[in-house]
């Protein structure tokens, strides 16, 4: 969109808070970008030019603004909605990838050279994964610098930096104020009081959103010990690279507040990252919402609750194995087979401010149950154990750089694995927003009071004006029935 140059001036002139993160304003006068609705007077015209990302503005001088602060823009939905390599890239590299492996890991997870990766990434970032991955470090840096009392060589280590030479450069560079200037005048301003051991951040999104939709489905589906509601947020336990976590999410009329306790701050990039894809905030809600009321039959039910998002998963592997569970079973009954996997299975944790008490187990620690301790059809115990050795084994993997219609045919392959839980699993776990549901029993019900086809087959070609947003119109299909799915706890 940056090269549109007409619709980026309009974008900025009318300070509309849709484009943030679609694309940055540079002001070559003073060598600030900004996000577009940027509460300052606009630039001149010819004094503005336009970047895809932050990363691409750092990379050309330019530093960021210290009221707009286009550094905590949403990220741009497009890498979400695309199953490209550029758009896995750039998942991979949000979830601390090229901190952790390097490019060269990166580009091996991807199938490519790392100069093929390069090359795509300049063509359309303006920046290349080292550069992509140094803006990143140094918004993370910020956070922990603004919300906690680390010392600043941990902050330093703690975002990814080699050397507190180079953290202080960086900040410096891209902030245009040095690490003890930022955590002073973070400490002026108003805010939360610092709890020790927890950082408390705003996760930004793209207005409207429907918290009900999302809080909803995930209390509803909540299993005991990995994930509670808890006096107004939704609670749940992290299994991250370098140790585990705890957040707690609950929205605001303009924000997701969210509070992490890390056992190890090297895990901030990766939480903050998972908590987003999770609550998919990165979404086009308007451009979703638009596409669907163009059918008169679900024109109602957007108009009635419009911005609603997909709920994901923090874990490809944990959600898998949870639709297992869930498949022909009440939201109850999966709940339950799952909380004793958890209690047999899971790593314990302590909560001090609610009851979690473990971490999901890993696909590492399932592969050695005992079948028959299932409380499960014999059918069912053999689709899990199968699914549970393919993912330990690493033959299947189901992460957010996944491609899509790969991962569709390897899960289709494997026994007892219907279009429901493949499909399930492409909507949640790997974050496809075509995916479509069309023999889901609330989908059925919602199909014959709404005057929709009654047959999967039917219902999908009735869906087709839908795409590429079907697993959105699901979510608007689901609110015919009254279900908790839809509504926060009490």
């Amino acid at each position: 969109m940056h090269t549109d140059t007409e619709r980026c001036v309009r974008a900025v002139q009318s300070k509309d808070s849709r484009f943030d993160g679609w694309f940055f304003t540079a002001v070559l006068t003073t060598r600030i970008y900004c996000r577009p609705s940027c509460p300052v007077v606009p630039p001149k015209v010819r004094n503005m030019t336009f970047y895809p990302s932050a990363a691409a503005c750092q990379q050309a001088g330019f530093r960021a603004c210290k009221r707009c602060r286009p550094d905590t823009s949403p990220g741009s939905p497009e890498w979400n909605a695309r199953a490209d390599s550029v758009a896995r890239a750039m998942r991979l590299i949000r979830d601390g990838v090229v901190d952790r492996e390097g490019v060269s890991g990166l580009a091996a997870r991807l199938g490519y050279s790392a100069r093929q990766i390069e090359r795509q990434l300049l063509a359309e970032l303006g920046a290349g994964p080292l550069a992509l991955a140094r803006a990143q470090r140094a918004q993370t840096a910020r956070l922990l610098i603004e919300t906690t009392a680390l010392p600043m060589a941990q902050v330093a280590f703690a975002a990814g930096f080699s050397s507190i030479r180079t953290f202080n450069e960086t900040v410096r560079e891209v902030f245009g104020l040095a690490p003890g200037e930022l955590r002073t005048r973070a400490a002026r301003g108003p805010g939360p009081a610092a709890v020790p051991g927890v950082i408390a951040l705003r996760l930004p999104y793209r207005a409207p959103l429907n918290p009900g939709n999302l809080f909803g489905h995930l209390a509803a589906t909540a299993v005991p010990g990995v994930e509670e509601w808890r006096d107004g947020a939704y609670r749940r336990t992290l299994t991250l690279p370098y140790g585990h976590g705890v957040v707690a999410l609950s929205p605001a009329p303009d924000h997701i507040a969210c509070r992490l306790a890390l056992t190890d701050p090297r895990d901030l990039t990766r939480a903050i990252s998972r908590c987003r894809w999770l609550l998919d905030l990165d979404a086009d809600p308007v451009a979703v919402d638009a596409q669907l009321r163009t059918d008169p039959v679900l024109a109602p039910l957007v108009d009635a609750g419009p911005g609603r998002r997909v709920p994901r998963t923090v874990d490809g592997a944990e959600f898998a194995v949870r639709a297992v569970l869930g498949q022909q079973v009440s939201t109850a009954a999966a709940r339950t087979h799952a909380a004793r996997l958890v209690t047999a299975h899971g790593v314990p944790v302590e909560d001090p401010e609610g009851g979690l008490t473990h971490l999901f187990p890993t696909p590492e620690a399932l592969a050695g149950l005992d079948p028959e301790a299932l409380a499960l059809p014999r059918t069912r115990r053999t689709t899990l154990t199968t699914l549970v050795a393919a993912l330990a084994e690493d033959r299947l993997r189901l992460d957010t750089d996944t491609d899509w219609e790969r991962a569709r045919t390897e899960l289709a392959a494997l026994p007892g694995f219907g279009p429901w839980t493949v499909e399930s699993i492409a909507m949640r776990a790997l974050g496809d927003p075509d995916a479509f549901l069309p023999g889901d029993l609330g989908i059925r019900r919602a199909a014959g009071r709404l005057g929709l086809p009654a047959t999967p087959a039917a219902l999908t070609a009735r869906a087709v004006d839908w795409r590429p947003w079907r697993a959105y119109a699901v979510q608007y299909l689901w609110t015919v029935d009254d279900h908790p799915i839809n509504h926060l706890p009490d």
